[in-house]
């Protein structure tokens, strides 16, 4: 059952990568549509998520070499790095921070409580920054999963089409972008659209995540959650 199971989520990712490719529909998203085959699939066939948890387990490993793998487009594109990087901290310092505002300000004034605006402030980073930072100023964690989660899902699914709406084409703004708001999923998402985007979204990634925990602090004041 257990190599079933990562065949079946293997062999459905594979096609709709390629049904992504073929098409490239934003709509086509790899990670929701291969989320939404497996589930059917479960729902159709009367099996709960407990039979199908072990081979996500399994899976999940995988995720860390993943991550260091992004290393590798980084290090081909580093000449982008010494041309860009001042371009780079700034632009992914000021999008972690206005990412932070901007949904802590929408809450609040939707009267939302305060464990539920702490918790959706770092809903942009990969979820180990998110569940800490969460954690340290009293908010909900396992919310600030589901809020990560959500955003990397939206993200991937219509960042890629809201920048070429504005005209934003630039392999390294693109990947910038998608790597800063949908961090994993939007970095999964830009590797699609090309090595350049894929290296500068993982690079994005990280550095968003550090932004956000070094500018939780002053977010968390200047909206009066302390």
């Amino acid at each position: 059952m257990l190599a079933s199971f990562i065949a079946l989520t293997v062999a459905t990712y594979l096609a709709c990568r390629r049904l992504y490719l073929t098409v490239n529909h934003p709509l086509l998203n790899v990670v929701a549509l291969s989320a939404g085959i497996i589930i059917a699939v479960l729902a159709a066939c009367d099996l709960p998520y407990t039979v199908y948890a072990p081979a996500r387990d399994v899976m999940t490993t995988l995720l860390g070499p993943a991550t260091v793998g992004l290393a590798v487009p980084l290090y081909r594109h580093r000449a982008l790095l010494r041309s860009h990087g001042l371009a780079i901290l700034a632009s992914v310092g000021l999008g972690a921070f206005l990412a932070m505002l901007s949904a802590g300000l929408i809450a609040s004034l939707g009267g939302l409580p305060r464990e539920v605006v702490v918790s959706i402030l770092p809903k942009g980073v990969s979820i180990p920054f998110a569940v800490e930072i969460s954690r340290i100023y009293e908010g909900i964690p396992a919310l600030s999963a589901a809020f990560v989660v959500a955003t990397g899902t939206l993200g991937s699914l219509l960042g890629g089409w809201l920048l070429s709406r504005v005209g934003i084409g630039h392999p390294v703004a693109r990947g910038l972008a998608l790597g800063t708001v949908s961090h994993a999923q939007g970095t999964a998402t830009a590797l699609m659209e090309g090595e350049q985007q894929g290296a500068m979204a993982g690079l994005a990634m990280i550095l968003a995540g550090i932004f956000t925990a070094g500018f939780a602090p002053l977010v968390v004041r200047l909206l009066g959650l302390l």
